[in-house]
C-alpha cells in the first residue's frame, strides 16, 4: 500500500524583488513498510519538501496524498487533524515544547491524535533509554537526548508514516545506533519512512535512495 505520495511539487519564495524556487516538480512516492533516504546539499530543497508532504507548507503547485487521501489544499485544522492521526515528524529542532516535561509532550502528541496509551509511551521511553528523564524539560536535556526525545514524541501517536529531518546530524554513535534500530522495527512493522540526510551512511540503511538538487530529485 502507498504510505505517501507526491505529484508534481512546486514551492516558491518571494522576498523582495527575488524569487527562490525551492521545489520545481517534486514526485516521489514511498510504501508501507519502505524506508526512503532523500540526500542531498543544505539548500537542495529536502526541508521544503517534507514540511509540503506532512502538511506543514502547501505547495504552490501539486499535491500530497496519504494513504490515497488528499492532504494538500485543506483547511489548515484538517490538514492538522489528518497529520496527527498518520504522520509522525522529527524536525531538526523544535519538537517538543520547551515549557513542557517530556512525558507532557507525549501525551499532548497522544491526544491531539485522539490516543491514550501508557503502555506505549512507557515502551518508547524505555526503548530510548529515557525513561529517568520522563519529568524533565527539553532544556534540561543533552543533544542526544533531545534527538531521541523528539523521536518518542513523533512516535507517540503510532504514525503509520515517520518523516525525520537529520535526525542523526547532531548526535553520537551510540544515539546514532539506537535511532536506526528504532526505524528498522518501523519499517517491519510497516510504517513508511522518509529520511532527509546528508549522511551517506545513513542512506545505506535505506531500501532506496532519492537524491535532490536545486528543487529537484535528479535520481531514484
Amino acid at each position: 500500500m502507498t504510505g505517501i505520495e507526491a505529484f508534481e511539487l512546486y514551492r516558491f519564495f518571494h522576498t523582495q524583488e527575488s524569487e527562490t524556487l525551492a521545489l520545481r516538480g517534486v514526485s516521489l512516492r514511498i510504501e508501507s513498510g519502505e524506508m526512503v533516504a532523500l540526500l542531498g546539499a543544505s539548500g537542495s530543497g529536502k526541508s521544503t519538501l517534507l514540511a509540503c508532504l506532512a502538511g506543514l507548507d502547501e505547495p504552490d503547485g501539486g499535491h500530497v496524498e496519504v494513504f490515497g487521501e488528499r492532504l494538500t489544499r485543506r483547511p489548515e485544522a484538517e490538514r492538522a487533524r489528518r497529520r496527527a492521526a498518520s504522520i509522525g515528524i522529527l524536525l531538526q529542532a523544535g519538537n517538543l515544547f520547551p515549557t513542557l516535561t517530556l512525558v507532557d509532550n507525549i501525551e499532548l502528541s497522544m491526544r491531539l491524535a485522539g490516543r491514550r496509551d501508557v503502555a506505549r509511551r512507557a515502551r518508547l521511553l524505555s526503548q530510548m533509554g529515557l525513561t529517568q528523564h520522563r519529568d524533565a524539560r527539553p532544556p534540561q536535556l543533552s543533544g542526544g537526548e533531545l534527538a531521541r526525545a523528539g523521536l518518542v514524541v513523533a512516535l507517540a501517536s503510532a504514525p503509520r508514516v515517520l518523516m525525520a529531518d537529520e535526525p542523526t546530524g547532531e548526535v553520537d554513535a551510540g544515539t546514532e545506533a539506537q535511532i536506526l534500530g528504532v526505524f528498522h522495527e518501523l519499517r517491519t512493522a510497516g510504517v513508511a519512512i522518509l529520511i532527509a540526510t546528508h549522511s551517506e551512511a545513513l542512506a545505506a540503511h535505506a531500501d532506496r535512495v532519492l537524491k535532490m538538487r536545486d528543487g529537484r530529485i535528479v535520481n531514484d
